[in-house]
């Protein structure tokens, strides 16, 4: 093999790997940087909430047939959302809200809320091949799940917690730092919400702690 072709081989296989890092790190991107790929977390919506209600929060998912649809029902913080193929909402709201037209997937909750001037609801997908893992991160803000397909362990301080698909959802506190995995043998799809301070990043490193390789 000549020497050009040895580097051109190089240079494919550093950009293949580059790819496979970007499809399977932990850290989120944009969804206009997801550039054809279908492994990896993209950041599919961002709201800025000026007021939490003082009640106790939830996380509502709601589908609708098309986005008129959708964005006529759309309330106080709801958000409309295209995902995994279908048209939602999601909402930010006390218990007991339901809009009337909406086909309701979930409710998650209540949500515990750190103190802020201002909120932000940072949604995203995460799709995950069996064993991939999240960054060593926490959030500022409480993060939650909703598993499309296959399941997730979250490692944190306290231990480990598990979720399927139609199992409980899982619900980390701000500030605590976690590493996620794609466990079990089917590939995973979820829909994240991280309902933080719109002062601080979404995600930061959590390089004071070392998980226990439960989820392992």
């Amino acid at each position: 093999m000549s020497k050009w072709s040895s580097a051109a081989l190089l240079l494919t296989l550093a950009g293949l790997a580059g790819d496979a890092a970007a499809q399977t790190a932990g850290t989120c991107v944009p969804a206009s940087e997801r550039k054809g790929r279908t492994l990896g977390c993209y950041i599919i919506a961002r709201q800025v909430i000026p007021e939490l209600p003082r009640a106790p929060v939830y996380w509502y998912l709601d589908t609708y047939p098309d986005l008129k649809a959708a964005q006529a029902a759309k309330g106080p913080n709801g958000t409309v959302v295209e995902s995994y193929g279908k048209i939602w909402v999601f909402t930010i709201a006390t218990k007991g809200t339901r809009p009337a037209t909406a086909a309701r997937v979930a409710e998650i909750g209540p949500l515990p809320v750190v103190s802020a001037k201002e909120y932000v609801a940072a949604y995203t997908e995460g799709t995950y091949k069996p064993g991939n893992k999240s960054d060593i991160h926490h959030h500022p803000g409480a993060e939650a799940w909703h598993i499309l397909e296959g399941e997730i362990c979250v490692e944190t301080p306290a231990g480990k917690k598990m979720q399927r698909v139609g199992d409980p959802h899982v619900i980390v506190p701000g500030g605590v730092p976690m590493q996620v995995t794609a466990s079990g043998t089917q590939m995973r799809r979820a829909i994240v919400l991280v309902l933080q301070d719109a002062s601080l990043p979404r995600s930061m490193p959590a390089s004071d702690w070392k998980p226990k390789g439960l989820c392992q």
